[in-house]
């Protein structure tokens, strides 16, 4: 008898509400199409720490099928679970237990790190893997390409709250990270009001400043990117005249997390992760402090960052979710690889893993107006509905 085919699924990096209608997609689909799903729990640790026996490894390993994937969708955060994971630069300590340093000699690339890319080509081989689909942003895609190019069929679904994948207008989790920021923004001007603050609201963001845009153009509220260093004095100049202005006295202003002001050094915290990301300090207290001494009007800082990513999808992150795994059973039924599913001008489309290679998007300056702060508004016929282009040439 023929060998089963077996599509294993994974999500890796930070969580988002849509995770789960991916999953449960990819697995209704598949079963249709005669394929077995493995789950692959914790990312790309369920492919460097799986143990090879004969007996799937449950710490790493789910049998997924449709009955315990039926209900999955309703629910956010991914049952599959995360990690931040890089086989590429793998620290000794982060190695598993059971892996000796010793016999990895040859894949030392400095010292303490190892590349275990080989080791996880074995070990898909040993769970009869034929297919992968990965969902994940830049972390996740980067050793999905790397896969790819070592002859790995596999499939890639983009994910992040930031919404800067090249190649596509739109990543899972966008949405619903801006429906809960609006909620957010919009509850606490009473409170602001009441006390006649200026708030400021932090929100995820350190290289690319979509969602500090886009929770601003339907908040009507102004905001800071990181793309851009900004004015710090006519900032605040503007926010003294909103709260002079405004008939319940306050004001408000989002920045990304990654968003400075002119002049200002603002210094990464905390030890990398294992892609060299480090947690920037918290702009939003530092910027109320500065609006406060140069208003004199009290500023408290709010954050929007973990709410944003919890709880279930919103109706655009759920329709999208479930077509984007519908996209990539499509191509895997066809024999494609090596790509990633998309939205290009405003339609379904898929991209090859390469488009995501290139430097992250980033917000135009046509976007945010410099001087009032605040996103543009005007002159959008011809523009996708979701305001940014894909960039980069479509690769057929």
């Amino acid at each position: 008898m023929a060998a089963p085919r077996r599509i294993g699924i994974l999500t890796g990096g930070g969580d988002v509400p849509g995770l789960n209608a991916v999953i449960k997609s990819v697995v209704y689909r598949a079963t249709d199409l005669g394929f077995e799903v493995l789950g692959i729990r914790r990312g790309w640790e369920g492919l460097t720490h799986q143990r090879r026996t004969a007996e799937l490894d449950p710490e790493y390993v789910r049998v997924l099928d449709r009955i315990n994937t039926r209900a999955i969708d309703r629910t956010g955060g991914t049952i599959l679970h995360s990690s931040r994971t890089n086989p590429r630069k793998m620290r000794e300590e982060s190695l598993p237990a059971w892996l000796d340093p010793k016999t990895l000699a040859d894949k030392q690339t400095s010292e303490g790190v190892y590349d275990l890319t080989d080791h996880v080509l074995d070990t898909i081989e040993h769970l009869g893997l034929t297919h992968l689909v990965t969902i994940g942003g830049d972390d996740t895609l980067s050793f999905s390409s790397v896969l790819y190019s070592r002859g790995l069929p596999l499939v890639a679904i983009p994910k992040t709250m930031d919404n800067d994948v090249n190649g596509t207008e739109y990543c899972i989790g966008f949405s619903s990270a801006i429906t809960r920021a609006k909620e957010i923004v919009n509850r606490q001007r009473s409170t602001l009001g009441s006390h006649e603050r200026i708030g400021v609201f932090r929100i995820f963001g350190r290289d690319a400043g979509f969602t500090a845009l886009y929770t601003a153009y339907v908040t009507s509220t102004r905001c800071v990117v990181p793309e851009f260093e900004y004015d710090l004095d006519a900032l605040a100049a503007l926010l003294k005249e909103d709260h002079r202005n405004n008939p319940s006295r306050y004001a408000m202003v989002i920045t990304a997390e990654g968003a400075v002001w002119k002049g200002a050094q603002m210094q990464e915290t905390g030890e990398a992760d294992a892609f060299g990301h480090k947690h920037k300090v918290n702009i939003g207290e530092a910027l109320a402090s500065e609006l406060k001494a140069r208003t004199g009007i009290e500023s408290v800082a709010s954050e929007l960052t973990y709410d944003l990513r919890s709880g279930e999808p919103d109706m655009f992150d759920s329709m999208v979710a479930s077509t984007f795994a519908n996209v990539a059973m499509d191509l895997i039924a066809d024999g494609v690889s090596g790509r990633m599913t998309a939205i290009r001008d405003g339609k379904y489309a898929h991209v090859s893993l390469a488009e995501t290679a290139k430097p992250p998007r980033r917000v135009q300056p046509d976007q945010w107006d410099s001087n009032r702060f605040r996103p543009v508004y005007a002159h959008k016929l011809g523009v996708p509905v979701l305001l940014t282009p894909s960039l980069g040439p479509v690769v057929e």
